[in-house]
């Protein structure tokens, strides 16, 4: 019997050890260029369900995609300095306000595309108004269609779209398409969507994917969630709307009614080349073939009330976070107003203490976001946010179900705009391919703040009264589900 307990003494002595040593480790290798917040917490999973947060960490733990793909950007990045130098139609931003040059210097070293004058640039806000508009543009194309979303879906909404695409192919147009991998398999009509691009003879490659029995891997949570829609060069679209129809066909969503209301941007002139540069860079990441970009002197957009504009991609093919830098910097940077549209708000230490100093300083700071929520933890964990932004002045306004507000937005003051595919989240910073334009435009900005006003009335004020009398078991579920966000 004593040597029973003598046994079990040292095998807990070792198991103990073992604990300490893999602590130990994984505070090392876990706090490596990683914020403290999500180092901390990847620790205390360790430390608390050291098997599962080991087996977590190896799996999710690391936030950039494999060196070969971030060195396919690098080289992307050197072609399009290369081709930018010189060129007449790079803003010299006479008219700007004094704060905007340092945020484009900003944008320039983190994305390597510069500001460029002379574009039109439209808001589309109808969801299948949206649909219509591209189709036209199919309708027009003469040489290529550059189609780059994070969903792609054929279905009743959509397949105008996808017949579009089978009519530039019956007259010699490239249809080369892209989509991220593993959302397409979380929707519906995968299959149908695939064989009808093969039929047509359009080239499609996925985004990022997950495929190790063919060499593919990285983290598998690091997703591609661009959308950008080029038309022969001469025209772009770029926002939130995905190609699929407005329930995002889930029998959940049609259960509760929900439809997706979004914001496109439908551009001409110089900015076009730069969001085909975008595009350019993961044909190259998914298929090895660069290309070519377009190098021929910039064309102005014939259109009234032009733009400056700025492509900003970003993710985890970059060494740096560039949304999350660019987001903090105009934050700061505001004199007066800060609007935010975003459907998934699990902000960044660095974009809360932003928004919360905004207010702090007296500025009308409104942030725009559903009542209603079709991802739970990201729905409860933004929740748990509400009541410090409410604290600090920040009105937030509740978009109204059944609609889902999936536009993502911000203006700055009355001049400058971002708009893009990126959420005002952790995901979008860190883990996610984004890509945000950057505006300056007194009269875009008005039309953005105009669609702004429109959520206003479909909304209700949240009121900071009413907020902290919400139920105790609501409170616990939502600091519960903010927990996880440090996870990344």
């Amino acid at each position: 019997m004593r040597g029973f307990f003598q046994d079990a003494e040292t095998f807990a002595l070792l198991l103990l050890a073992a604990h300490i040593l893999l602590v130990t480790v994984a505070a090392v290798l876990v706090s490596m260029n990683r914020r403290p917040s999500s180092a901390i917490a990847w620790v205390l999973a360790i430390i608390f369900i050291p098997i599962l947060g080991a087996v977590a960490y190896f799996f999710v733990g690391y936030s950039k995609l494999p060196k070969a793909r971030r060195d396919k950007q690098r080289e992307v990045n050197a072609l399009v300095l290369a081709r930018t130098e010189g060129s007449p139609l790079i803003s010299r931003g006479l008219d700007w306000p004094e704060w905007l040059h340092s945020a484009v210097v900003l944008n320039s070293n983190l994305g390597a595309l510069p500001m460029v004058a002379g574009n039109s640039a439209t808001l589309l806000g109808d969801y299948n108004g949206t649909f219509d508009a591209m189709i036209a543009e199919i309708d027009s194309a003469t040489s290529y269609v550059h189609v780059e979303f994070y969903i792609l879906v054929l279905d009743a909404t959509t397949a105008p779209y996808f017949q579009a695409l089978a009519r530039a192919r019956s007259r010699g147009v490239d249809v080369r398409v892209l989509s991220d991998h593993l959302a397409g398999l979380k929707f519906p009509g995968r299959k149908e969507t695939l064989d009808f691009l093969q039929k047509i003879g359009a080239e499609y490659r996925p985004m990022l994917p997950v495929r190790p029995w063919r060499g593919e891997w990285q983290r598998p949570d690091l997703r591609n969630h661009r959308k950008i829609f080029v038309v022969d060069g001469r025209v772009g679209f770029t926002g939130s709307q995905n190609v699929i129809d407005a329930s995002y066909d889930t029998k959940g969503n049609l259960k509760r009614g929900l439809q997706w209301h979004e914001l496109m941007m439908r551009v001409e002139g110089p900015v076009v080349r730069e969001l085909d540069a975008v595009f350019a860079t993961d044909w190259y990441s998914e298929t090895g073939v660069i290309l070519p970009l377009d190098s021929s002197p910039l064309g102005v957009s014939q259109r009234s009330a032009l733009v400056d504009a700025q492509v900003l991609p970003s993710g985890p093919s970059f060494d740096n976070d560039n949304n999350l830098k660019l987001y903090a910097t105009l934050i700061h940077k505001a004199e007066r107003r800060v609007s935010i549209t975003s459907p998934y708000f699990v902000p960044d230490e660095s974009i809360l203490m932003a928004i919360v100093t905004a207010a702090a300083r007296g500025l009308s700071v409104e942030l725009f976001v559903s009542e209603v929520g079709d991802q739970s933890m990201v729905y409860h964990a933004q929740r748990s946010y509400y009541e410090a932004l409410l604290r600090a002045g920040v009105r937030i306004y509740l978009y109204r179900a059944p609609k889902v507000l999936h536009s993502k937005h911000f203006t700055i003051d009355e001049e400058v705009a971002v708009i893009g595919s990126s959420n005002m989240d952790v995901r979008s910073f860190s883990l996610n391919m984004e890509v945000s334009v950057l505006v300056h435009g007194r009269g875009f900005v008005d039309a953005i703040r105009r669609i702004e006003d429109g959520y206003r009335v479909e909304s209700r004020e949240l009121q900071l009264e009413d907020w902290i009398r919400r139920p105790i078991a609501q409170k616990v579920f939502d600091n519960l589900a903010r927990l996880t966000a440090s996870l990344q």
